[in-house]
């Protein structure tokens, strides 16, 4: 079930522009402000109705559709587009008193009470049937709505209530079960249970994996974060059947938040019509658009390049950090730009006006509580010009020969406990490895092991601990066929069941890194390892050169192991302790490949000069030469044009030299008719969308 998006673009006429509009908070006469606002702001696009179910349906079966009828009627009239929310994220009150099984119960044997949001068991049956037959009501009722735009199902599944362990889950995990190996030998394999005695012999005995004496199995508990994904999906899907069936040509999404643990975005990707995301980076936090970026490129990845929605993002500050920073002038608008130039269709913010009361009353909003005579409304505004001036950019692609790889259930096993480091996280491995790709100009993609890799130059695994053989044996063949992998340690571990491979690491990875690893050595907390011999008599001395590598000693951190050669080249060893002396970076050419593999978390700078000699040696560089802070993004037009966006994330203005004269687009908002140019200079936080001649 798939919709084209075709008359969705068609509609928007040009990137998506909005918010969150939450109006039932609001007394109905300043819904027309609201409208002569938004059409200032060029707001073409609202999400709405995300948490109205109370309001529509304030008892079971009892529907209020008046004020949400003269809500859309309002939409239509001014032009702006409706992503309609079928408004089941959060549960009315009613419902917990009706039926408290419905309520989420913690790994402690605690049931969360109502009075916040997302107070919903995702197997629980009950909340299901409730959900499917308000989405009726609501599809039947605007399915010819002129407003209605895009289906927006539910709201961050999973970013508060990310698992529940009560009976009806119980009940539910052993059906999953059930359907998943068919016979308890099957699980009693997967799961190794002769370790501890616990050999299941009826499904009656099987529990979902809460609070214990000690460790639970690592199995089931892999397996039961893979259910509660599930499980979400099955309520995602259960509401898109229904809209598909009345609407089938809206599309339909949910927005994702910043991937978090609870549902695999992989999965659920191929059920989206689009993929929408929820941006929230921390402004006190100097490197957050790198980490934004990351998601950025995962978003655009996970429908192999389509462009995404940005759903969500605040304005200025959030309301539920410990400490809220205030972003400053022009980041709202960096950060933007940013998403856009990695493959974003739309840029939207939570929300329109800044309530009143409420738990988010401190949430930065378009419209803020001082009013319209405000820097955040002026930014707003020159935002929304400044999109709209672009709607060529619709549908335009972004090519990246780069890819790292991801896999949420790796995440759900690595981070498990008994392991030999806790310093091993999937987010330090992630941006270890994509920040200085990032900092380098290269453009990544981020996808799935079991994905079609032989499009890329360079694919880079960043502690793959799971790792099943038919992955394993497509990493072989990409780099027999003249790729070119990077691999860090503590990597093909185990297989999809959590099972250490024989001889400790999948055999095809063996084969394809020409190495195994007889020990691990983890490092104590903040303890660092010296690594010697990263030379240009090593690495090649024009890459050694540009990278910044030096002979040197340089530093490990988190991770040291013995490593030992089974075809590879020790490029630098471990110079401290019992390790001194054995290979900490290797290299082996296999078929017409290259591998390198990574027995230490390599210091930043370190990391970066490596990954240097390693793009120069695969052929990948950036888009063009760019001074340091700067992001350069290419997307392709399908008439051949290309947008180059330059941002400065820099503290500091900058020139930079173009690769063709070339027109900066938004310079055509703010006066007359702009130049070819070949320099352009961004200022602190600057952004241009330079355009050139079609192929």
């Amino acid at each position: 079930m798939s919709t084209d998006l075709t008359a969705l673009r068609r509609r928007l006429g040009g990137p998506a522009y909005g918010c969150d509009y939450n109006p039932e908070q609001w007394p109905e006469e300043v819904w027309a402000e609201d409208m002569r606002l938004m059409r200032q702001a060029g707001v073409n696009l609202v999400s709405i109705g995300i948490f109205s179910w109370a309001k529509i349906e304030p008892r079971p079966g009892k529907y209020d559709f008046g004020w949400f009828d003269r809500l859309m009627d309002l939409l239509a009239a001014n032009g702006i587009g409706a992503c309609l929310a079928t408004m089941t994220a959060s549960p009315p009150p009613w419902m917990a008193r009706l039926h408290p099984e419905t309520l989420p119960v913690t790994s402690t044997g605690v049931r969360l009470a109502p009075g916040s949001r997302q107070q919903f068991c995702p197997s629980s049956q009950v909340y299901r049937d409730y959900a499917v037959r308000l989405v009726e009501q609501i599809a039947t009722r605007y399915r010819d709505h002129p407003a209605l735009a895009l289906w927006h199902v539910n709201n961050e599944y999973g970013c508060h209530m990310n698992a529940c362990y009560s009976d009806v889950s119980a009940a539910a995990f052993r059906d999953w079960l059930r359907d998943r190996y068919g016979d308890l030998d099957r699980l009693n394999q997967a799961w190794y249970t002769d370790f501890w005695s616990q050999g299941y012999t009826d499904w009656a005995d099987i529990g979902v994996p809460s609070l214990a004496p000690y460790h639970p199995n690592p199995g089931q508990s892999v397996d039961f974060a893979r259910f509660t994904s599930d499980a979400f999906l099955g309520c995602f899907l259960a509401e898109k059947e229904v809209l598909f069936r009345l609407t089938p040509d809206v599309p339909v999404t949910t927005n994702f938040i910043t991937d978090g643990p609870a549902i695999d975005l992989f999965d659920w990707a191929g059920h989206q019509d689009l993929i929408a995301f929820d941006a929230y980076p921390d402004p006190f936090e100097a490197d957050s658009h790198i980490a934004a970026g990351f998601h950025f490129d995962l978003m655009r990845s996970l429908r192999h390049g389509q462009p995404w929605f940005l759903m969500e993002q605040a304005t200025a500050a959030v309301n539920w950090r410990e400490r809220n920073a205030m972003k400053l002038p022009g980041a709202m608008r960096l950060g933007s730009w940013q998403a856009v130039a990695q493959g974003a269709d739309a840029v939207m913010f939570f929300q329109w006006r800044a309530s009143r009361g409420g738990t988010e009353k401190f949430h930065a909003a378009m419209v803020p509580h001082t009013g319209t005579d405000t820097r955040i409304f002026r930014e707003v505004c020159e935002l929304g010009a400044e999109l709209a001036s672009v709607p060529a950019l619709v549908d335009s692609r972004v090519r990246a020969e780069t890819a790292l790889l991801l896999d949420w259930s790796n995440w759900w096993a690595l981070e498990r406990d008994s392991h030999p480091s806790v310093d091993v996280t999937r987010h330090e491995a992630e941006m270890a490895h994509y920040a200085p790709l990032f900092e380098a100009g290269v453009t990544c993609d981020v996808v799935h092991p079991d994905r079609d890799l032989s499009g890329y130059r360079l694919v880079v695994v960043p502690n793959l601990y799971l790792l099943s053989d038919a992955a394993a044996e497509r990493l072989r063949d990409y780099v027999r066929g003249g790729g070119h992998l990077v691999v860090s340690f503590f990597s093909g571990i185990v297989d999809e069941n959590d099972h250490v491979h024989a001889g400790g690491m999948s055999p095809a990875l063996r084969e394809t890194l020409g190495v195994w690893v007889e020990e691990f050595w983890p490092l104590p907390e903040a303890g660092t390892i010296a690594v010697t011999g990263l030379g240009a008599d090593r690495v090649g001395a024009v890459a050694a050169a540009d990278s910044g590598a030096t002979s040197a000693p340089v530093t490990g951190r988190i991770w040291s192991e013995l490593i030992r050669l089974a075809g590879a080249e020790s490029l630098a060893e471990f110079a401290d302790g019992e390790l001194s002396g054995s290979p900490a970076i290797t290299r082996h050419r296999f078929g017409a490949g290259t591998a390198w593999y990574l027995g230490t978390r390599l210091d930043a700078t370190s990391m970066r000069g490596l990954l240097d000699v390693v793009r120069e040696a695969a052929g990948v560089g950036p888009d063009l030469p760019l001074p340091a802070g700067v992001q350069a993004v290419t997307r392709h037009a399908a008439d051949g044009t290309r947008f180059l966006l330059l941002l400065n994330h820099g503290g500091e203005p900058v020139e930079v030299a173009l690769p063709e004269p070339m027109t900066d687009v938004l310079a055509r908002t703010a006066g007359p008719e702009a130049s070819p140019m070949i320099e352009i200079r961004l200022p602190r936080h600057g952004v241009a969308v330079l355009t050139s001649s079609p192929d």
